[in-house]
C-alpha cells in the first residue's frame, strides 16, 4: 500500500496544475518532522486537514470509517506562505546535506521542489490549502 501526501487547494479550479508525487515525504514524514523542529518550522502535517472528497476516497480504498464522515469537522485552510516557509527550510537543509534522510534524500528533495512550485502559484493567487493524505 503506498501512502502520498498530496496539496489541495481551496476551490473548484486554481487554474494552475497542483499535483506533486508526494510518495517519498510521507515515507520519509516522520524524518522530515524531526528536521522542520529541529529548523523552527511548522512540520508538513501540521498542515493536514481532511475534506468530505479526501475522506470519500479513503473510504473507496478501504481505509476509514464511514461513521466519521458523517461528524467530520470542516476541513482546515492554511495561508500559502506559512506552508512555503516550511517547504522551503525542508529543502534548504536537503540542499546542505542530500543524503541526511539517507539514499531517497534526492527523491523527497525533488517532491518538497514541486511542494514549493504550487505553494508559491497559490500564494501569488491569495489562494489557502492543506495536505491530504491517500493510501493505495
Amino acid at each position: 500500500m503506498a501512502v502520498t501526501m498530496y496539496i489541495v487547494v481551496e476551490g473548484e479550479d486554481p487554474g494552475y496544475n497542483i499535483f506533486v508525487n508526494g510518495r517519498a515525504i510521507a515515507r520519509y514524514e516522520g524524518a522530515l518532522e524531526r528536521l522542520a523542529l529541529n529548523l523552527g518550522v511548522k512540520p508538513l502535517l501540521e498542515f493536514f486537514s481532511a475534506d468530505e472528497n479526501s475522506m470519500q476516497l479513503l473510504l473507496e480504498e478501504g481505509a476509514g470509517n464511514a461513521d466519521l464522515l458523517e461528524r467530520l469537522p470542516p476541513p482546515q485552510w492554511y495561508r500559502a506562505e506559512d506552508g512555503l516557509s516550511s517547504v522551503i527550510a525542508l529543502r534548504g537543509a536537503l540542499e546542505d546535506d542530500m543524503h541526511q534522510l539517507g539514499s531517497e534524500g534526492p527523491a523527497v528533495l525533488d517532491e518538497l521542489l514541486e511542494y514549493e512550485v504550487v505553494l508559491q502559484k497559490t500564494a501569488d493567487r491569495g489562494l489557502r490549502w492543506h495536505l491530504a493524505v491517500s493510501w493505495r
